[in-house]
């Protein structure tokens, strides 16, 4: 079930304070901190752009990376944490938290759409809405889905797929308490057009008037 985790590289930082994390900036690195776990704190560096372009993709701090770190065991990783600079709001420190396989996170999990063939009311001209192209849920860490899949098949204009037609990996589930919407068939431009347009006009015929004696 699970999608490959990311790798996040880093380096141990030698010494902490101020002065380590000032030089680390210096060398282009950011400083941080990863913690949690069964083990003590560890001060890591990680590479400026690297860090950079992971947060300009997005979801960074609901994403699992598999954290490697030389002369210490790969572990699961996540972001509670980013300090930014007040004036360039780029990157100046991250922590980083240690995962159990057992450990419970909130992560956004993509939809993938199957089937389109299939679906009647994609034959028509209809328009497939994804309302939520990724959804977020509680998961269990060492059983990440890579992707919920949604099928199409014998969907008609006006249907919707709901987050209860989607069956999830044991031990997960959605972060919202309530059955929403995934993604709907909506008729196609031209059709709804002509739609309000016979509404229109049928709100338009005036009433009969009445002779007078």
């Amino acid at each position: 079930m699970a999608g490959e985790i990311p790798d996040l590289v880093a380096l141990e930082r030698t010494g902490t304070g101020k002065g380590a994390a000032r030089q680390a900036r210096r060398d282009g690195m950011v400083p941080g901190i990863v913690f949690g776990g069964d083990n003590d704190p560890l001060p890591i560096n990680l590479p400026f752009n690297v860090l950079l372009a992971r947060l300009r993709k997005g979801r960074f701090k609901a994403t699992l990376f598999n954290l490697k770190v030389e002369g210490h065991e790969d572990v699961r990783v996540i972001c509670r944490d980013i300090q930014r600079d007040v004036v360039k709001d780029l990157p100046t420190h991250v922590d980083l938290m240690r995962l159990r396989r057992t450990s419970k996170i909130n992560l956004f999990i993509p939809v993938e759409f199957i089937n389109e063939a299939d679906a009647p009311g994609l034959k028509k001209g209809g328009v497939m809405n994804a309302v939520r192209p990724e959804v977020e849920l509680v998961v269990t860490a060492g059983d990440i889905p890579e992707k919920l899949t949604v099928d199409l098949t014998g969907l008609d204009i006006g249907d919707t797929v709901t987050i209860s037609a989607i069956t999830l990996p044991q031990g997960t589930k959605p972060t919202i308490d309530r059955d929403f919407v995934i993604a709907n068939i909506s008729a196609p431009s031209g059709l709804r057009a002509a739609d309000d347009a016979d509404e229109t006009d049928a709100g338009d015929v005036p009433a009969t008037e009445q002779s007078e004696d």
